[in-house]
């Protein structure tokens, strides 16, 4: 079992930065591929990045390459989503999801486990 708890979300203007951080409990994380997600209102979830087991391959959405960076610290159990020049575009709750495949994936059903989430607003 792998519990998620996500953290770093807020407000910030357009231009602006945040990390988000992603803690896990269990000891699947460190053979796990990881990924980010995030949700607007009145959207599906969509993918947004995630990395592989070890970290050494990582993948994108189109709309924060660039922008976004993922990373993981398997010696803490933790990941993380640097994001800079924040769009208002990017406002969501974004949430970190665990797989049982060390392969990382931008499918939602690729994913067993799911954080709670945290919120995101990017102001104009």
């Amino acid at each position: 079992q792998v519990q998620l708890v996500e953290s770093g979300g807020g407000l910030v203007q357009a231009g602006g930065s945040l990390r988000l951080a992603c803690a896990a409990s269990g000891r699947l994380f460190s053979n796990s591929a990881m990924g980010w997600f995030r949700q607007a209102p009145g959207k599906e979830r969509e993918f947004v990045a995630a990395n592989s087991w070890s970290g050494g391959s990582t993948r994108y959405t189109d709309s924060v390459k660039g922008r976004f960076t993922i990373s993981r610290d398997n010696t803490k159990n933790t990941m993380y989503l640097q994001m800079n020049s924040l769009k208002p575009e990017d406002t969501a709750v974004y949430y970190c999801a665990a797989s049982r495949q060390r392969i990382e994936s931008d499918r939602v059903s690729a994913y067993d486990y799911w954080g709670q989430g945290t919120q995101v607003t990017v102001s104009s």
